[in-house]
C-alpha cells in the first residue's frame, strides 16, 4: 500500500476543490476509496473539514498536478521528505474525536447487521470501542438499544473504505464455504467496485422524470367563458323588467304612522267602582283632619 499524505481527507477537500484531477487520480494519491471522493465532491462528507495545500506542505509539486490534469491515467507521486521520521505503531484502540464519539454505537449496530462475519477484535479495529460495548449492542441490553439506527462507519467518518473492506475480506476466508445457489449480501470486492463498468454507474445519474403537461383546447376555454357569460346575462334582464318600488321602506313607515294615530283616537278606559270607593274614603279623611285641626286651634 503506498504511503498516504499527510492528512489526507483534507488533502482530498483542497484537490477537489482547486483541481480537475478526476476522482480515481485523488482516491489513489490520498488513500481514500473513489468513492468517498465522490462523497466529498457532493458535501456528503468530510463536513467542515478545511482543505490543506499539499504544494505548501512540499507533498506535492505544481508541476505533478498539471501533468495529472493533462493526462488521466496518471497517478500522483508523493515527493520524498526531506527528513525521515521513524513511523509509530499505534497501540491501543482508535482515537475517535469526541464529536464523533455518539455516533460508535450507531456504526457497532450496522456492523452487527450488515457483517455479522466480523470478530470483536475487528470491530474494535474499525470503530474504536471496547468488547462489552459490542456485546451489549448485540445482546440489545445497551442503555439506549431504543434509539439506536445502524449507520455506515464510513459515512459517519469512523473508518475508510478501503480498512472496512480489508477487514471484510479477511473475515471472509475463514467462514465455511457457501452452499450454491445462496446469494452473497456482503460488499463487492475493492475491484469490481473501482472497475471503468461500476464507476460509471455510479457516477452515472439518470435524468428525473417530469410529468407530462395536459394540452389545453383554447376552443373549448372560450367557448365555456361564452356560455356563462350568456347564462349570467339573463337573469339581469328578468330583474330590470321587475317594478322596483322608489322607497323600499315607505310601505312600513305608513302602516307605522297609521297604528300611532289609531292608538290615540282610541278612547281611555272607564275606572271601576273599587277606584271610586277608595277615592270617597280618601276624602273623608282629609275632612276629618281638618276639622280635628280647626278644634284645636
Amino acid at each position: 500500500m503506498a504511503t498516504p499524505p499527510l492528512m489526507p481527507k483534507a488533502t482530498a477537500v483542497w484537490l477537489v476543490d482547486n483541481t480537475s484531477l478526476s476522482f480515481e487520480q485523488i482516491a489513489d494519491f490520498c488513500n481514500l476509496h473513489p468513492l468517498e471522493v465522490k462523497a466529498i465532491a457532493d458535501g456528503e462528507a468530510a463536513q467542515g473539514i478545511k482543505g490543506l495545500d499539499p504544494v505548501m506542505t512540499g507533498q506535492l509539486s505544481r508541476e505533478e498536478i498539471d501533468k495529472a490534469q493533462d493526462n488521466t491515467g496518471y497517478r500522483l507521486k508523493l515527493q520524498e521528505a526531506k527528513t525521515r521520521v521513524p513511523e509509530t505503531k499505534r497501540k491501543g484502540p482508535r482515537y475517535t474525536p469526541v464529536s464523533r464519539r455518539q455516533d460508535r454505537p450507531n456504526a457497532i449496530l450496522w456492523l452487527v447487521r450488515n457483517h455479522p462475519e466480523l470478530k470483536d477484535a475487528q470491530i474494535m479495529r474499525l470503530v474504536g470501542t471496547t468488547k462489552p460495548t459490542i456485546l451489549a449492542i448485540r445482546e440489545r441490553t445497551h442503555w439506549n438499544s431504543a434509539q439506536l439506527t445502524p449507520m455506515d462507519p464510513v459515512t459517519l467518518g469512523l473508518s475508510s473504505q478501503i480498512e472496512l473492506d480489508m477487514e471484510v475480506e479477511k473475515a471472509s476466508k475463514n467462514l465455511p464455504p457457501k452452499p450454491e445457489g445462496e446469494v452473497e449480501t456482503t460488499l463487492l470486492p475493492v475491484d469490481e467496485t473501482t472497475s471503468e463498468d461500476a464507476m460509471a454507474a455510479a457516477f452515472a445519474r439518470p435524468a428525473p422524470s417530469q410529468p407530462k403537461e395536459e394540452e389545453i383546447d383554447a376552443d373549448a376555454v372560450f367557448a365555456r367563458l361564452n356560455s356563462f357569460k350568456d347564462g349570467s346575462a339573463a337573469p339581469a334582464e328578468d330583474v330590470a323588467d321587475e317594478e322596483i318600488p322608489a322607497d323600499p321602506f315607505a310601505g312600513t313607515a305608513d302602516a307605522a304612522e297609521s297604528d300611532v294615530e289609531a292608538e290615540s283616537d282610541a278612547e281611555p278606559a272607564p275606572e271601576s267602582d273599587a277606584d271610586e270607593a277608595g277615592a270617597d274614603d280618601t276624602a273623608k279623611d282629609e275632612e276629618a283632619t281638618d276639622e280635628e285641626a280647626s278644634d284645636k286651634s
